[in-house]
């Protein structure tokens, strides 16, 4: 963990990275599919339409990402939260207030965007951006906003339902999202000085090799090596859990322990956030790469090689393990290969590509399944994926680049 003094001084603005991961669970499919339900039967939509409209909506999300997601480079931080902030609130609000197919996709379109996309995107390239020594410990702590946020909303949502309805429920949302908003400029008082430090660090990277522009990235044949391995979990998790009441059938599972076993992903989750913070730092993001997809790929074998009970909740223990330091790990990777100087350009790059593979698992393993391909077969098929990825990765490591103490 971070020493108390360490805390003291930057104790605000790991508070800050935290708040915007938190935030972003508006925009979350856990969060939106709790009104699934609701909004199918107020729009007439069966759930492959319903799946259409969340999956196209999503895909554009992530290509505006890839532009919006700069914008953090070149604008001061509180105003790039502020304005993330408001444009969640915004979409919030037209969510309760949908009332055609068109509107309800554009109001799923900005959540996605300002929501999954750009206040975790805030959260973490914040972290990255101003640590250096204790990046990964930073990173760590800010990411338990995630499994926060999937651990109350479900039940502050549940208990209001019936209380005031799904429209009024979003409609509280977005108001509660403005007043809110304020709290971005106390947790980030007195960051002007941390900013010129920034600054200082950013010229100095300008004339280096280590201050890598976007497209100097997307020509460095290590970034699309590693890109399959930092693409495998949100695909196969996504895809999966997608599917799980179809997965849950396949090997007999009843959902009360598929559902159970979700409290394991979040615990496991929440403990490689903090552990993997430690280890990143110690090290390094670029020399655990290759190794993070090994409680990903042993899901996948346990769900191919087993229809025992007591393998759900181990399966979604490990799935939670590789989320915890996923986090950590891509958070830190980019600062650490190619420097802060354009860090909001390439992590909107990768993230918009992490949002596109959350809307394409859930059609293509459908796909899959609708031809005939079995749980075990598609399982099978992504444990061999985590392989074949982290040899690429590892392959990416003699061409590294990083940036000078």
């Amino acid at each position: 963990m971070l020493p108390l003094s360490f805390l003291r001084a930057h104790g605000s603005l790991i508070a800050f990275g935290a708040f915007m991961c938190f935030a972003s669970s508006f925009g979350q499919t856990f969060f939106i599919s709790l009104f699934g339900g609701e909004i199918r039967g107020a729009f007439t939509l069966s759930h492959g339409e319903f799946g259409t409209v969340y999956a196209t909506a999503t895909m554009l999300s992530a290509a505006t990402l890839v532009w919006a997601g700069r914008l953090i480079d070149r604008m001061p931080l509180a105003d790039f939260a502020t304005a993330v902030l408001l444009g969640l609130a915004g979409t919030s609000l037209l969510m309760g207030a949908a009332w055609s197919i068109p509107a309800l996709a554009f109001a799923i379109y900005g959540l996605r965007l300002f929501g999954q996309g750009l206040a975790s995107h805030t959260g973490i390239t914040a972290m990255a951006r101003y640590f250096e020594a204790e990046r990964g410990r930073a990173i760590g702590i800010a990411s338990l906003g995630h499994p926060a946020g999937e651990f109350l909303l479900p039940f502050m949502v549940v208990a209001a339902f019936a209380a005031i309805g799904w429209r009024s429920l979003w409609a509280a949302t977005g108001i509660a999202l403005i007043a809110v908003t304020p709290m971005v400029f106390v947790l980030l008082r007195g960051h002007a000085a941390r900013d010129r430090i920034l600054q200082e660090r950013r010229q100095a990277e300008g004339t280096s090799a280590s201050g890598k522009t976007l497209g100097q990235v997307l020509r460095d044949p290590g970034f699309w090596l590693r890109m399959p391995a930092l693409a495998a979990p949100s695909f196969i998790f996504t895809g999966l859990i997608f599917h799980q009441v179809h997965l849950a059938e396949t090997k007999g599972w009843p959902m009360e322990l598929m559902a159970g076993s979700f409290s394991l992903f979040a615990a496991a989750s929440v403990v490689t956030m903090i552990a993997a913070g430690p280890a990143v730092d110690r090290f390094s993001a670029n020399r655990l790469t290759p190794l993070f997809l090994a409680p990903l790929a042993l899901a996948c074998l346990l769900l191919f090689a087993t229809n025992s009970p007591l393998a759900a909740p181990l399966f979604m223990a490990l799935l939670g393990l590789n989320t915890g330091i996923s986090f950590v790990l891509k958070g830190a990777l980019w600062a650490e290969l190619y420097g802060t100087a354009h860090l909001g350009a390439i992590r909107s790059f990768d993230h918009a590509a992490m949002v596109f593979s959350t809307g394409l698992a859930p059609a293509a393993i459908g796909l899959l399944i609708d031809g005939g391909v079995s749980i075990e077969a598609i399982a099978l098929a992504a444990a061999v994926w985590c392989a074949a990825a982290s040899a690429l990765a590892a392959a990416a490591m003699p061409a590294r680049q990083t940036v000078p103490d």
